[in-house]
């Protein structure tokens, strides 16, 4: 299955309302499970003597953090139209910086340049770095630090310069 399939699959789930899920194929077997104050997934590989290469097993728990960092002030917000989002192009958990801590990869007022970091997602147990679609500034933050976030979420508002 690929990763673009298992998003739909995961977010089609997400929106059915469903709290407990289970699909097992000869390939994968998944397992979701939901309550009000975790989120569980679970993927693991069948025993088959003829795969080439097992599937990786994952677990992935998304809990709030201990103390996450506010987000920053906000600057005026201009005219929605003029502002383009950033959105997330995948699942995971939402870091404005690399570790806890060293400061934000941005700041709401802040200057990118297009390929620039500007934050990261932490998707089964790997950190992938989110760059900046284009050059402007940062208008707005609308996502937590060590929030959840969903595929295609709106990360930031930049204003393009």
């Amino acid at each position: 299955m690929k990763a673009q399939e298992l998003q739909d699959l995961i977010d089609f789930i997400a929106k059915s309302g469903l709290n407990k899920v289970n699909i097992e194929t000869e390939e994968f077997k998944i397992s979701v499970q939901r309550d009000p104050s975790t989120k569980t997934v679970t993927m693991a590989a069948p025993a088959a003597a003829h795969a080439p290469a097992p599937a990786p097993a994952a677990a992935v728990q998304a809990a709030p953090a201990a103390a996450p960092a506010p987000v920053a002030a906000e600057a005026p917000a201009p005219a929605a139209s003029s502002a383009t989002p950033l959105k997330s192009p995948m699942i995971g958990t939402f870091y404005r910086s690399s570790t806890p801590e060293t400061p934000a990869f941005v700041q709401v007022g802040d200057m990118v340049e297009k390929g620039q970091v500007i934050c990261i997602i932490e998707a089964m147990k790997l950190f992938n770095e989110i760059e900046a679609e284009q050059s402007g500034r940062i208008v707005k933050a609308l996502v937590e630090n060590a929030s959840p976030v969903e595929y295609d979420q709106p990360l930031f508002l930049i204003e393009a310069v």
